[in-house]
């Protein structure tokens, strides 16, 4: 028998198991198997699988495999009670949600202990993490709904919403999806995923036990063609999907001219930044809740350390001392670190991926792990930053360990990478943390602390960990729609540019001008060579360059070569705007007359302009306006959400009114910014290249606003397609913003796509705050505050 001395002596843990009785009782209960949640009720259980336990090996449950016929029924269960349920009103469904969040409550201890049995998380991460964030996700939405008429007044709900969550978090992620969906009035298919359904379908029967009305939140269970079918069902306005990134590609391709609203949240290689002057005790331990939280099944773990070579043997060796006291094993025990990894595939996986590094020269430094579906905690040294377990998500619980010299080196290497979800920056001098924090390209940033989570801050990526934000303000946003004009008719087809000699162009005795393309601030010749004629009211008025794919490369690589416009302050930004509305109003009767000569009326032409110089004014004065915000979250932090352009925008503009519907979306982009590659109106271009000298007298800094003429549908998908470019906005036809989208999906970039005629650029809809939403994202950082 042990003694309280040997226990001194040794200082080992003793078992301190959960008890897994009334969970078992719940599985007991379902052992003939779960139906999917559909309507208010569960089905009759069909096409069964098994769910297994990660730890033992051992069937949990089984359940249905959803159908195309079984997600028809959802979405038309959710579509019938939609109107319903956001007529209730922000009251009405604040209570349902404060209720929800009751009963959660109310039950915690249950679904912490399935979760932790369902995928291998150890019990004190679902107990004292996992279920009390869904909690506060709940209550926060509540609050939300309560407040929607004053906090999102002329907004409505999108309509049915399409989820589909992964394994690492099932049950947060069902929260984190779910309850601003119901906040703001819509209703809800999910599947969870194929791996963790039941803490899922538990929550299904709670939801049951508050009365929320019947086919408000329906769960679909099953594998990716269940997902696929409610992605792609035409009875879905929205989709919301956590997972990779591959299979977010493939979404966005799905979904490419659906109409669908879609946010991704997807995968991340996320820097820890340890600087010399670091508490280095702290962030040890910041590297276990990084790296080794969830055994590393986490989209934002830390997995590769950066650490300063003035302390990087230091640390090493104080981090290898961490890992031996990790302890892996059984879920359920209160002593365990490290739990079981969710499925055997998931674990060949990993084996894999780190036989490769090896392979490639890491040296790998391990913990110990017991027999089964579990992996020691790893430490991967002597890796590239080129390497496989550098550049690849492992999703496990490794970490790499790489030096650097200075914080410049830091940043570089923190960016070098496809992704950005998130970073970590550990120094106890603060300036050099938010130095760094603005530098570094990812949505969400910690300082001197990692992985915090709450309902009251946003999350979410930048680059190929996709786009949108789940919480906070900017995560209700996500679930409101503002008012999208839908075109009457198809736009017109556009005729072919025609490179061949036209019937005379010359205005005239005067000397002709020839409009060319303009890049980096100067104007260039298109690459092609050839120029087409522009038609007018009364014949060909001019020539403009006939662009193509190289000399959009060439704007690319001007526009991309441009990023100090968006470090400039917002006050210098403004100058530049109001120096162009200026110079634009200098030139009044100039441009007036280039629209009356395409066949605008002399009133209409006159307004135009008018207008155009008004644009340039409130995108002016909203550039030094935009503020973010901070954000009110855990105690010990202050969290800033700061508004940040997206960098090269493409925009392919609308046909009707050159002049004000090139300004009109490049100057929000500017404002905010960001650095325009614009293709203006393909049957009237000349106004834009009027532009020209009015933006060279206006202190517009070379490269930031470039302008390729030629055809707007070639042009757009070859902007689509670039790599740097980070947002693409179209205004052309059907069958071109599906193109744009589908093409998007190569590097995950923002698109604004609509049917050329659908919005009036002379009216109220032609400028809107929301453009200037459109140009940014936001970046969350996380600072200590107080003690």
């Amino acid at each position: 028998m042990t003694t309280i001395t040997d226990i001194l002596e040794t200082m080992d843990y003793g078992p301190a198991p959960e008890a897994r009785d009334i969970a078992d009782a719940w599985l007991a209960r379902h052992a003939d198997g779960f139906g999917h949640f559909i309507n208010g009720r569960f089905t009759d259980p069909a096409d069964l699988f098994a769910v297994t336990e990660p730890a033992t090996g051992a069937n949990l449950a089984r359940v249905s495999q959803g159908s195309a016929a079984d997600v028809d029924a959802a979405v038309k269960a959710a579509r019938k009670a939609q109107p319903k349920w956001e007529a209730l009103g922000g009251h009405g469904r604040a209570k349902y949600l404060y209720a929800l969040a009751r009963h959660v409550q109310q039950h915690a201890r249950l679904l912490a202990v399935i979760e932790s049995l369902d995928n291998g998380k150890p019990i004190r991460e679902s107990r004292d993490i996992d279920v009390p964030l869904v909690v506060r996700h709940l209550y926060h939405h509540a609050g939300w709904a309560e407040l929607m008429e004053d906090e999102f007044p002329k907004t409505r709900a999108v309509g049915v919403c399409g989820q589909v969550i992964p394994w690492n978090f099932p049950l947060l992620m069902l929260a984190w999806k779910i309850a601003p969906a119901l906040a703001a009035g819509n209703t809800v298919v999910l599947k969870p995923a194929e791996y963790t359904p039941l803490t899922a379908l538990a929550l299904a029967q709670i939801a049951a036990e508050v009365g929320l009305p019947d086919g408000v939140l329906n769960i679909v269970t099953g594998d990716g063609r269940t997902g696929a079918a409610i992605v792609g069902h035409d009875g879905i306005d929205k989709v919301a999907f956590t997972g990779s990134t591959e299979v977010g590609r493939e979404i966005r391709r799905l979904t490419a001219g659906s109409g669908k609203r879609l946010t991704l949240e997807l995968g991340g290689k996320s820097p820890f930044i340890v600087c010399a002057d670091a508490d280095l005790d702290a962030a040890v331990e910041g590297v276990v809740d990084a790296i080794w939280f969830n055994q590393g099944q986490v989209c934002c773990a830390g997995a590769r350390i950066l650490v300063a070579e003035a302390v990087a043997e230091r640390f090493e060796a104080l981090l290898k001392a961490r890992m031996k006291t990790l302890r892996v094993g059984d879920p359920l025990d209160k002593c365990t670190d490290i739990g079981a990894i969710v499925h055997p595939v998931q674990l060949e996986r990993i084996r894999g991926l780190m036989a490769q590094g090896k392979a490639e020269g890491a040296v790998l430094h391990q913990g110990t792990a017991p027999e089964g579906c579990f992996y020691p905690p790893t430490l991967a040294t002597g890796v590239a930053p080129a390497s496989t377990l550098s550049t690849e998500e492992i999703f496990g619980p490794v970490a790499t360990l790489t030096p650097f010299r200075t914080p410049a080196d830091a940043v570089a290497l923190a960016n070098n990478t496809r992704y950005g979800l998130a970073a970590s920056i550990w120094s106890e001098n603060v300036n050099l943390c938010l130095d760094l924090a603005a530098q570094v390209k990812a949505g969400v940033v910690w300082i001197n602390c990692t992985n915090v989570f709450d309902a009251g801050a946003g999350f979410g990526g930048y680059r190929e960990s996709g786009f949108g934000r789940e919480g906070g303000r900017e995560g209700m946003m996500a679930y409101l729609a503002h008012g999208t004009p839908r075109a009457k008719k198809p736009a017109p087809d556009l005729p072919a540019p025609d490179p061949l000699p036209q019937a005379s162009t010359a205005a005239g005795p005067e000397i002709d001008r020839t409009a060319k393309l303009y890049m980096g601030g100067k104007q260039a010749r298109a690459d092609s060579g050839y120029s087409y004629a522009v038609a007018g009211a009364k014949g060909p008025v001019g020539l403009a360059g006939l662009g193509n794919r190289k000399d959009i490369r060439n704007a690319v690589e001007a526009a991309a070569s441009a990023g100090a416009w968006g470090r400039a302050t917002g006050h210098n930004r403004a100058q530049v705007l109001y120096y162009l509305a200026e110079n634009l109003a200098a030139r009044e009767a100039e441009f007036t007359e280039r629209l009356r000569s395409f066949g605008a009326g002399r009133d209409a032409a006159r307004e135009e302009v008018a207008t155009a110089i008004r644009r340039c004014f409130w995108y002016a004065a909203h550039a030094d306006k935009m503020d973010g915000a901070v954000h009110q979250t855990k105690g010990n932090h202050v969290t800033l959400a700061m508004h940040e352009p997206l960098g090269v925008i493409g925009i392919a503009c609308p046909s009707a009114h050159p002049l004000l519907g090139l300004l009109s979306l490049a100057l929000p982009a500017l404002s905010m910014g960001n650095r325009v590659v614009a293709v203006p109106s393909q049957t009237h271009p000349l106004a834009a290249t009027d532009l020209y000298q009015v933006l060279d007298t206006s202190d517009m800094p070379a490269g930031v606003f470039n302008i390729v003429t030629g055809p707007r549908d070639e042009l757009a998908r070859v902007l689509a397609q670039h790599d740097d470019v980070q947002g693409i906005w179209y205004f052309g036809s059907e069958a071109g913003c599906v193109e744009v989208e589908r093409d998007s999906a190569g590097n995950l970039k923002h698109t604004w796509v609509e049917i050329d005629g659908a919005r009036d650029w002379a009216g109220a809809p032609g400028q809107k705050k929301a453009f200037l939403h459109r140009a940014t994202q936001i970046k969350n950082i996380w600072v200590p505050y107080g003690e």
